[in-house]
């Protein structure tokens, strides 16, 4: 059974920082997709990032620029670091992981229970 527990988020005002981690246990399989999906108010949850083992990585546009996937590379930790944060990003931001390729549909077997992120103006 593979759990993901998101941490780092919090309130910050317009153009602040934030970073999410995402912490795993259990295996979910040598190549992976490792999503990262939020969900505002009143909206349904959207893709932001992507990133696979293989290396790729995308990004939905509006985040491009101001959010960059990592990994830990010591503790194989995936992080979402966003920069300039707008009102725009308050959301719950969840991380969800699969084997195989990435995806946008939020059809991913592992889930977290979810951080939330709230950017004031």
């Amino acid at each position: 059974q593979v759990h993901l527990v998101e941490s780092g988020g919090g309130s910050v005002q317009a153009g602040g920082s934030l970073r999410l981690s995402c912490a795993a246990s259990g295996s979910i399989a040598r190549d992976y997709c490792l999503a990262w999906f939020r969900q505002a108010p009143g909206k349904g949850r959207e893709g932001g990032a992507l990133t696979h083992t293989t290396g790729y990585t995308w990004y939905t546009n509006s985040v491009k620029g101001r959010i960059t996937i990592s990994t830990d590379g010591a503790k194989n930790t995936p992080y979402l670091q966003m920069n300039s944060l707008k009102p725009e990003d308050t959301a719950m931001y969840y991380c969800a992981a699969d084997p195989g390729w990435c995806r946008l549909r939020d059809n991913y077997n592992f889930w977290g229970q979810g951080t939330q992120v709230t950017v004031s103006s």
